[in-house]
């Protein structure tokens, strides 16, 4: 299923794309598509529906965020080898784990806002991974069995705040706007193997990011079950898993994103973005 949240910010209503590719408004089935409402029951009701019943909303207009709201935004650093490369880094002997704040949460064509006193701002392309039950101790074998689908992120980052001042990451990191989910929620059963999807991003139309899940160092597996001994997931938490290399910190000259600037990117199977930056009001 790939299921969206379509609407003005803050009135989004739920709908599932079908077939034929309409979209089927799921207002009065369920509440929203976040925690409970994205829980492997939740969707396994969703599946029970008759879509040909459901109306079609016929000019949707905004495509909010797919979740409407996250108890965790879990991301992992340095995940792709090319770009622990890029940034002069040695490859991680375990996964980086930090988070962003669940209010960077944004909808996948909404603007990014470069923050008051940023001159560092990049661009992340990522797979996001969100969790369909509670999760604690995991194997890796039975890690992906708690993965209700996968989803586009850009986790945006302000590279002094994260790396020019003391304390954790999360501070470049979570700036409102600095979350872009979406466009859809895509069901696990549609992702045959999260360790086989092309991501890229274009900067004003020139590829910059260009790679596949296979480069990640720790696999969505490893990432989950690593995750799980140290706390316990939740439905709707969200995991970003890693950006590959074509960041503007790694590139000679470093390169930021400034207002007017678009970016636009993708996963395989998952849906596109497209953002235009501009400065804070």
């Amino acid at each position: 299923m790939k299921l969206l949240r379509v609407g003005p910010a803050g009135q989004e209503r739920p709908a599932i794309m079908d077939a034929a590719g309409a979209l089927r408004d799921l207002s009065g089935k369920v509440a929203d598509f976040a925690g409970p409402g994205v829980a492997l029951e939740a969707l396994d009701a969703i599946r029970a529906l008759d879509l040909a019943a459901l109306p079609v909303i016929e000019n949707p207009g905004r495509i909010g965020s797919c979740l409407g709201w996250v108890p965790n935004f879990y991301c992992i650093g340095l995940n792709y080898a090319r770009h622990a490369a890029e940034t002069g880094a040695e490859p991680p002997a375990e996964p980086i784990v930090f988070s962003k704040a669940s209010s960077a949460l944004s909808g996948p064509f909404d603007p990014v806002v470069i923050p008051q006193g940023s001159q560092k701002t990049d661009w992340e392309v990522e797979l996001g991974v969100v969790i369909g039950r509670s999760a604690h101790n995991l194997s890796e074998d039975e890690a992906l069995s708690c993965v209700a689908g996968y989803c586009v992120v850009n986790d945006v980052s302000e590279r002094a705040f994260q790396m020019e001042h003391a304390g954790q990451w999360i501070k470049g990191k979570s700036a409102p706007t600095f979350g872009p989910v979406g466009p859809w929620l895509v069901t696990a059963d549609e992702v045959a193997d999260p360790q086989a999807l092309a991501l890229s991003l274009d900067l004003n139309g020139t590829r910059v990011q260009d790679s596949a899940t296979d480069d990640m160092i720790f696999s969505v597996r490893t990432v989950v079950s690593y995750l799980s001994r140290f706390m316990r997931l939740m439905p709707g938490d969200i995991i970003a898993t890693g950006t590959p290399s074509g960041v503007g910190m790694g590139m000679r000259p470093q390169r930021f994103l400034r207002p007017g600037d678009v970016m636009e990117l993708r996963v395989a199977g998952l849906g596109s973005q497209r953002q235009q930056v501009i400065a804070a009001g």
